[in-house]
């Protein structure tokens, strides 16, 4: 499971309390949240974790490309 800090995870529980609130008229208490943000993570937490991982090697891919272009352009004939 991805580490998240404990005030990013009450917030994200806060979130699910008011999207199931606002959305479906669920008031869900604290254990219902847990069991909601439980399932999430698990469910996609590996997903958007490797989703993110990819879209870095990208970045830094590109940036590579960028900086090999700049280094050859520094030879002299």
């Amino acid at each position: 499971m991805l580490d998240i800090k404990e005030e990013d995870k009450k917030r994200i529980m806060e979130e699910i309390h008011y999207f199931f609130k606002e959305e479906h008229g669920l008031d869900l208490g604290y254990i219902g949240q847990e069991d909601v943000y439980n399932f999430f993570m698990e469910t996609l937490g590996s997903y958007v974790y490797n989703n993110a991982l990819d879209n870095a090697r990208k970045f830094y891919n590109r940036q590579w490309e960028n900086a090999e272009s700049d280094f050859y352009a520094l030879y002299k004939e």
